[in-house]
């Protein structure tokens, strides 16, 4: 397994899991209404997966996917991490979706 396709499935099988517990648990709910994006939960739980989705099939299907999805779910991190920000969470707490943002860019430039 190489770099690219090992940062993918980490990437893509974890935002499975988070886009699955943003549509169904109530621990969600409860972040999504302090973040104060009650409303949002479902969309973003839905890009969650669709990211996902797309990184896991682009990566054995196509390219042009996995790096569209890898651009999309960055950008859902880094709106996530300015969030976090904006709501004073600490850097502790503020720190995974930077990461998953940082990640998800590495997954892009590894595909240009």
């Amino acid at each position: 397994m190489n770099l690219l396709t090992f940062l993918t499935f980490i990437s893509g099988i974890s935002f499975l899991f988070f886009g699955v517990a943003s549509l169904t648990t109530s621990q969600m709910k409860s972040e999504f209404k302090r973040y104060g994006l009650k409303n949002s939960r479902k969309l973003v739980g839905a890009l969650q997966l669709l990211g996902a989705l797309g990184l896991l099939v682009g990566s054995l299907y196509a390219p042009l996917l996995q790096a569209i999805s890898a651009l999309g779910l960055s950008i859902l991190m880094i709106l996530g991490f300015l969030v976090r920000i904006r709501i004073q969470d600490s850097l502790i707490q503020s720190a995974p979706s930077l990461s998953y943002a940082l990640l998800n860019a590495i997954i892009l430039i590894m595909l240009c």
